[in-house]
């Protein structure tokens, strides 16, 4: 978000633009907020209170869905392809099934169109494009950093000292911004 004068608003640096350096902010994110803000925050509060604490603290669960929606995407294609070799018979999907796939579906195309739109209104439409892709470079930024993030978490516990890997940020906002394409 920017002022009126073009300022960034509540943004010391961008997020890194390297994989490794991705991990590790990610992971730092995920192990300080979602399991050290719940092992010593814990789940006190209204349900508003609650609401927030579970947005904050969803990034583990969120990794374990997206390796296994990965999975599944990659064993699905796989039997499409044994099915065109007539290798194996597919399933028929039940009505019920296609009805929650088209929400889905429709769900992502949504939320990329979104991703797309916002990225391309701040940075151009060259990036607003590219912002579709990324979502699956994101995600295994976060399937990364979410095993990375359990895994310090789980020597924490068991008495290791926490590390926080600090991240080199190369590009700063304060940066005058670019010019939006016509």
């Amino acid at each position: 978000m920017r002022t009126r004068s073009g300022r960034l608003i509540a943004t010391r640096a961008y997020f890194p633009d390297r994989l490794a350096a991705s991990v590790r902010q990610k992971t730092r994110w995920t192990h300080g907020i979602a399991l050290q803000g719940w092992d010593r925050l814990g789940w006190h509060g209204g349900g508003l209170s609650r609401w927030m604490m579970l947005r904050d603290r969803k990034g583990p669960f969120a990794a374990v869905l997206l390796a296994l929606a990965y999975v599944l995407i990659a064993s699905t294609a796989a039997l499409h392809a044994l099915a065109h070799f007539e290798l194996v018979r597919p399933l028929p999907l039940t009505p019920v099934l296609k009805v929650l796939l088209a929400f889905n579906l429709a769900g992502l195309a949504w939320r990329c169109l979104l991703r797309a739109i916002f990225t391309g209104r701040e940075f151009g439409w060259r990036e607003g494009a590219m912002a579709v892709p990324r979502v699956v470079v994101s995600n295994i930024i976060a399937i990364m950093s979410g095993r990375r993030a359990v895994a310090a978490y789980l020597a924490a516990l068991r008495g290791q000292p926490v590390v926080w890997d600090k991240t080199e940020h190369r590009a700063h906002p304060a940066a005058p911004p670019r010019a939006k394409a016509a």
